[in-house]
């Protein structure tokens, strides 16, 4: 009778270890407005089983990264702070070639990973220490590391820096 109860007591325990071993790492839902939705070849979510939904709070969780950086849409060297694109990706256990990043206004961009992987580039949401308005082309806005990597002045990888973004896809 003893080991029958030492039995039952140790798969409770392996149980709820096991419970919150899978609740630990879980991304926790948005409790403000969310800013951005990710969806497609991840497989963590915060939200349903189908994506995953950032509010502010909690994108300033993650690990921030600062670029100084000149753009062609801005005067001078800019401090953009944000989190670094590959980071989320990792978290989310993404498993696609390529993101899909669209901005308030529909308008999207084909973006490869390999960008993310190669270089530091962010989602911003600080320019200069102030959150971004939608005004100064935030609340995010993706940002390559131009000055640090001059191969990427070019036309192609310009055009990838969406901003106004609210909305990225794992393909």
């Amino acid at each position: 009778m003893k080991y029958k109860w030492s039995f039952a007591i140790s798969l409770v325990y392996l149980a709820v270890t096991l419970i919150n071993f899978g609740t630990a790492n879980a991304l926790e839902a948005p409790r403000e407005q969310v800013i951005l939705s990710i969806t497609g070849k991840i497989s963590q979510f915060n939200t349903n089983n189908t994506k995953v939904e950032l509010d502010l709070p909690l994108l300033q969780q993650f690990n921030k990264k600062t670029i100084v950086t000149s753009t062609p849409w801005t005067d001078g060297n800019i401090r953009f702070e944000g989190v670094l694109i590959r980071d989320l990706l990792d978290t989310l256990q993404a498993t696609g070639s390529q993101l899909k990043a669209f901005a308030i206004n529909d308008y999207s961009v084909t973006i490869p990973i390999d960008d993310l992987r190669r270089y530091d580039v962010i989602i911003a949401f600080m320019r200069d220490g102030k959150l971004m308005s939608i005004r100064d082309k935030g609340p995010l806005w993706i940002i390559y590391p131009w000055n640090q990597n001059p191969e990427l002045k070019t036309e192609v990888h310009h055009s990838r820096s969406i901003w106004q973004l609210n909305r990225l896809i794992v393909e």
